[in-house]
């Protein structure tokens, strides 16, 4: 359950989705979303998350469950009266209006008054930074434009809840990490709710308060990005947020909250923090960090140290992306810091890695 105490702004009571009546692309969706919260919805194609936003937004209807907008329920409700902004990958923008008249046209349907609309407009088109281009046309902006304009006109009619699929998907990397910073920003100065869907880990990361991180149908793990990051309740998230190197094995100990994992393939026993796997004899999946390994730690300084052997390094500028061969893996990848003493490492060469208990974490056996 992702519920919270206070009188949350949505919540998703038992929702299920199935389009064809057989199979459930939503399992068992139990979510609340405080106000003023930007909440991510992210997961591989086909886990569910744009379908919960669709439901959310009213474009589809829930096979079993409710939805709740401040308190009360919107299964029957129109999208149009739901109050929702939207904002997509492909704009929606009118080609054959201005950007001005874009923004005005949700104010217009909603019956508002001439001048109301005008300092709404002019409000909106500040807020991203294009008070000068009301005049154009959408076919004369850059892509990065358009989509700023995009996000105008969801905000427009001071909506109590944004929702947002895959906005930035379309932009490229410098654009998108650009965009990404604006929307945060927006988010914060005006205290708006953004429910945001997303398949980019970096992305999520940047941008929310709680990510909800979907498999299968099902929310895997819902938290804020740090604790996603360094803590992960299972293989799958640990494998999806960030990099991370996996060594499988048997459970052969278990010891003041820690097991020890023989390794596969070796004669490696790891000692790392009990999360979520059955005792001794059990398959674990270890999941660590790369920046989390030491390159020439002193004996006895940690519980886990291995001769490895350097069998590629990639210089990233900051740091040197080594790939190991340890404890019988050669694909056990550590981000040495470029100003590190080992940072001159050669292929081929061979030193003790290590890495304490506590930042290995011992889950389920994954695929």
């Amino acid at each position: 359950m992702n519920m919270t105490n206070e009188n949350p702004l949505v919540r998703f009571v038992d929702i299920q989705k199935s389009y064809d009546g057989v199979t459930l692309v939503v399992k068992s969706l139990n979510l609340d979303v405080a106000k003023g919260e930007f909440l991510t919805m992210l997961g591989p194609s086909g886990s569910g998350k744009t379908t919960c936003l669709m439901m959310l937004a009213g474009f589809e209807p829930a096979t079993h469950g409710e939805i709740y907008l401040n308190g009360q329920g919107i299964n029957r409700v129109a999208p149009h009266k739901r109050g929702i902004g939207m904002v997509f990958q492909n704009y929606a923008l009118f080609p054959h209006m201005t950007v001005w008249e874009n923004l005005a046209f949700p104010l217009e349907v909603r019956g508002m008054g001439k001048d109301e609309r005008e300092a709404k407009v002019k409000r909106a088109l500040e807020m991203v930074r294009l008070g000068a281009f009301g005049d154009r046309r959408p076919a004369q902006l850059s892509g990065g434009q358009q989509q700023r304009v995009a996000v105008a006109r969801s905000l427009v009619f001071d909506p109590d809840l944004v929702l947002m699929d895959e906005p930035l998907g379309a932009l490229d990397k410098n654009l998108r990490e650009q965009m990404q910073y604006e929307i945060k920003h927006i988010h914060e100065n005006l205290g708006l709710t953004v429910v945001y869907v997303t398949h980019d880990q970096s992305e999520a990361l940047t941008m929310s308060n709680r990510i909800a991180v979907f498999d299968d149908g099902i929310i895997q793990q819902c938290a804020p990005p740090e604790v996603l990051y360094e803590k992960p309740e299972n293989a799958f998230c640990a494998n999806f947020i960030g990099e991370n190197n996996r060594l499988r094995g048997k459970v052969v100990e278990e010891v003041n909250g820690n097991v020890k994992v023989e390794v596969d393939g070796s004669d490696a026993t790891v000692e790392a923090v009990k999360i979520k796997v059955e005792g001794v004899g059990a398959r674990a999946t270890l999941s660590l960090r790369p920046e989390r390994v030491v390159v020439g730690p002193k004996k006895g300084e940690m519980a886990n140290i291995f001769p490895a052997r350097a069998e590629e390094l990639i210089y990233l500028g900051d740091h040197i992306r080594t790939r190991f061969t340890v404890c019988g893996h050669d694909d056990f990848i550590v981000k040495i810091p470029n100003s590190a003493a080992h940072a001159h490492l050669r292929e081929g060469e061979t030193v003790d890695i290590g890495w304490n208990a506590e930042d290995c974490r011992a889950l389920d056996p994954s695929d």
